[in-house]
């Protein structure tokens, strides 16, 4: 794999940069060099926030924010009114996404989280299902990615982390007009 450049663009507290960490440590586990890189700036909950992923068979000598990703992960349809994403690649939190030029994957992660009771302050956070269909379209085996959950979260929070992942990991498909 040469190096792939990962954007997730969430809202605070849906759990955008945990993702991007939980993907670092499942490319990690499957022998990838990665890099999970957040921005920060006057974020609070409900504030648009990204993060950067890199993967590589490679040492990655980059260090700075990722310019042209190829793929952007959308963790509410809503950001798509607010912030452009071009990629080649588009993987949403959605029921059926309406995106053009480019491949897209989509998955129900809001309900999936809902149905597990993974809230805080009334907002679903899908930080782990979203993980999940990231790992899938990204080939990483579901063993790496619960590896990286249970090695990110401890006790029942794992356990029910584990099975949004593998919900999102089973339920991701591609979207086809």
């Amino acid at each position: 794999m040469a190096l792939l450049e990962v954007m997730i663009l969430s809202f605070g507290g849906q759990g955008g940069v945990t993702a991007a960490r939980i993907l670092a440590i499942t490319a990690l586990n499957e022998g990838k060099f990665a890099q999970a890189i957040p921005q920060f700036g006057a974020e609070r909950r409900g504030a648009l926030v990204r993060s950067f992923l890199r993967i590589s068979d490679k040492p990655i000598r980059r260090h700075s924010s990722v310019k042209n990703p190829e793929i952007v992960a959308v963790f509410s349809e809503k950001i798509l009114k607010i912030a452009e994403v071009k990629a080649n690649t588009v993987i949403i939190n959605s029921k059926q996404p309406v995106l053009e030029n480019c491949k897209v994957f989509y998955v129900d992660a809001s309900s999936i989280a809902l149905e597990l009771n993974l809230i805080s302050a009334g907002w679903p956070i899908v930080n782990t299902a979203m993980s999940g269909a990231m790992a899938k379209v990204l080939g990483f085996s579901f063993g790496s990615l619960k590896d990286a959950i249970e090695q990110t979260f401890s006790g029942k929070l794992a356990d029910l982390n584990v099975q949004a992942a593998k919900r999102a990991y089973e339920e991701v498909k591609e979207w086809s007009a």
